[in-house]
């Protein structure tokens, strides 16, 4: 593939879209990434909207690292976050792509699309109009969740993946969505994963003093974008439970959105601003001392395709408590790596916290078991789909 030039269609060049990209650098002649945005979320670089935080072009954008042969070009597209809005945006966003391309006498000779939509739609034309192959990324709303709501997104979903030449998912669970859809096109479960020689085992209270955090509580972390289905209001349900049993913890939720006032009042209105603290979006490459300063991970989602937090969690040797949704059950197989409990119910997400922050944990353990997951295993493993359809 040294010849080859590859095209990648994603939302953003920033983790889980990232890192695989980058190992492949050095696989390609030249890689092009277009990166979706919306010009109207450049509004939260100077004001404060925790909406739009994480969709403006400084957050979906990191250049840490990119390997020489890799180039980035922003692909915008005005729309306002409706329904009807995001069913039209796959028009768009090809024009916007296409109009990169000629400007740019951008050559490729491989289409990959992270997301069914609409980066897919978008990969789907491009592979008509340019006979190239094409790999979709299903990863999880994207395909649990959008074929579901009605006929016409299922029509949608369904012209895209049969655009495709192989189509990837994270889980089996996706998998299982998949099939439900009719659809022939060969299908590679492929999880998510972490960069091994960022997230690994450090010392605790070294982290600690460094973030300036408690040394003697027990420190639980949550991090997410501050949306529904991350389940952050079942966190801090969960937290005024804990907080009648023991008083030495502290909950430390990484992340924006538009749920991020919402959440502060559910805090403050149930007393547990000692206890629960809201600390924002911090840089990609802090997180690994966060999770490092933590004795236990949550993530109390409603639904996920495979969440990254996850790997890059058990890399640091953290035990995980997280709900039965998704590929994490898929992950979390032993409770020597974690905890898991039904969404939603908050008895039992406080029940597993305090069970796992009195547990013994076998850290090495967790490490031995995480390094299956680390992106260099999972990246050699698309690059045989791209020689494949090449």
């Amino acid at each position: 593939m040294g010849k080859n030039n590859l095209l990648l269609i994603c939302e953003t060049y920033t983790n889980f879209q990232k890192d695989p990209i980058d190992l492949l650098a050095n696989h390609f002649n030249n890689i092009s990434v277009f990166v979706k945005y919306n010009p109207i979320a450049e509004i939260s670089r100077y004001i404060s909207l925790p909406a739009l935080i994480q969709h403006n072009s400084k957050n979906k954008i990191d250049l840490t690292n990119k390997p020489p042969n890799i180039n980035v070009f922003l692909t915008p597209i005005f729309y306002m976050p409706f329904d009807s809005q995001y069913k039209a945006l796959g028009n768009k966003h090809l024009k916007s792509v296409e109009k990169v391309i000629e400007e740019n006498n951008i050559e490729f000779d491989l289409i990959h699309s992270h997301f069914t939509w609409p980066c897919g739609y978008v990969g789907a034309k491009l592979r008509e109009k340019y006979n190239v192959p094409l790999v979709i990324t299903a990863h999880g709303f994207d395909i649990y969740k959008l074929p579901f709501k009605d006929m016409d997104w299922q029509q949608k979903i369904q012209y895209v993946l049969n655009s495709a030449d192989y189509i990837i998912t994270v889980s089996k669970n996706n998998l299982d969505c998949i099939n439900k859809l009719n659809v022939n096109t060969p299908v590679k479960v492929l999880p998510n994963g972490y960069k091994g020689d960022l997230f690994y085992p450090m010392n605790q209270l070294q982290c600690r003093r460094k973030l300036n955090l408690s040394l003697n509580s027990k420190i639980i972390l949550n991090v997410g974008n501050l949306s529904e289905v991350k389940g952050h209001k079942y966190l801090i349900e969960a937290m005024k439970v804990i907080v009648k049993f023991r008083k030495d913890v502290l909950c430390i939720i990484i992340g924006e959105g538009k749920l991020r006032y919402t959440l502060q009042r559910q805090i403050n209105n149930n007393g547990l601003s000692k206890f629960i603290k809201l600390v924002g979006r911090k840089p990609h490459s802090e997180i690994p001392i966060w999770i490092n300063a933590c004795d236990l991970f949550v993530l109390p989602s409603l639904n996920e395709g495979n969440p990254t937090v996850m790997f890059e969690c058990l890399g640091c040797s953290k035990p995980f408590v997280g709900t039965r949704v998704g590929g994490v059950p898929e992950v979390i197989t032993s409770e020597d790596y974690g905890l898991l409990v039904d969404p939603g119910n908050v008895q039992d997400l406080a029940e597993k916290i305090k069970v796992a922050l009195n547990k013994n944990w076998d850290r090495k353990k967790i490490t031995n078991y995480a390094e299956q997951y680390q992106w260099e295993n999972i990246s050699e493993q698309i690059r045989h789909i791209y020689c494949r359809v090449l």
